[in-house]
């Protein structure tokens, strides 16, 4: 048999770890569709389209501050309530959509991934992409609050903490998607994660200083339940600097930075074991 030049050869992965990056730079075109895809799609045939994206953190918004705020009469900091609520729903909004939308990878894109080949990498990190521009369009909505607050004399102010906003967005969205890839793995196999990840999402959102800040949370137990939870000096930090009312810990941000990390390595390292055999489960 003469020899022959391949454009492109597909070997299996011969160790336990490969990032595949120059995979995913060769196939960045792909991702760009994908993200595509992701954005456009999702409010396709829709009357208010993208409005949506603005739309839901301000109904939650708004629901939060008549039940927290009003009702149950919870702390904000002496922040305007609905700045609290907007600055932690925008922020958390981000975190959960990317995690539950990448624990889809395998089941949701089986149908594709059986026909032709591509890193599959590709698929969770434009999910994270779409939901950056989307995160976006949110703070930049939270924005045109803080300049009505300010203009009608709000305490409020930007402190040097909101420089760390783009490192807070990056390890936010390792968390995100070293969770999500990680969840996406286990979901070949078990089913039930799907619906566990769900609630679990919702349950989580109310120990995290989204609805409460921590500085209300005075007992020393409890405040170290709420600290170990990785998106709470992410949230604090970020009102710290837009709203100048929050905790900024150098030590609680490592921390959480390191989970961020991890949960991405570990991620990887599952998804990259899964993708071999998934087809056989899924």
């Amino acid at each position: 048999m003469s020899d022959e030049n391949w454009d492109l050869v597909i070997r299996p992965h011969g160790r336990w770890f490969n990032l595949h990056l120059d995979d995913l730079w060769r196939y960045r075109d792909l991702v760009f569709l994908f993200v595509r895809r992701d954005f456009v799609a999702q409010f396709k045939q829709t009357i208010l389209g993208a409005s949506w994206f603005v739309i839901q953190p301000l109904l939650t918004t708004i629901v939060f501050a008549i039940i927290f705020g009003n009702l149950a009469q919870l702390s904000t900091d002496r922040l305007p309530k609905m700045l609290f609520y907007l600055s932690g729903n925008v922020v958390w909004l981000y975190f959960s959509n990317v995690l539950t939308a990448s624990a889809n990878t395998f089941v949701g894109n089986a149908h594709l991934f059986g026909k032709v080949y591509f890193p599959r990498l590709a698929v969770p990190l434009s999910l994270a992409v779409s939901n950056l521009i989307k995160f976006g369009l949110q703070v930049g909505f939270f924005l045109a609050f803080w300049v009505y607050y300010a203009l009608i004399g709000t305490d409020i102010r930007m402190t040097p903490a909101a420089l760390l906003f783009p490192i807070l967005v990056l390890i936010m969205a390792m968390q995100a998607l070293g969770l999500g890839i990680l969840f996406s793995s286990m979901t070949t196999k078990y089913r039930d994660l799907r619906f566990l990840l769900e609630f679990g999402v919702r349950l989580a959102m109310y120990a995290t200083p989204v609805i409460f800040p921590l500085s209300s949370v005075t007992g020393g137990r409890l405040r170290l339940v709420l600290l170990f939870n990785p998106m709470t000096p992410i949230i604090e930090t970020f009102r710290l600097g837009f709203l100048g009312a929050g905790i900024l810990h150098w030590g609680w941000l490592a921390y959480s930075a390191g989970f961020g990390v991890a949960a991405l390595l570990i991620g990887v390292i599952a998804f990259n074991r899964i993708e071999r055999t998934f087809m056989d489960t899924v």
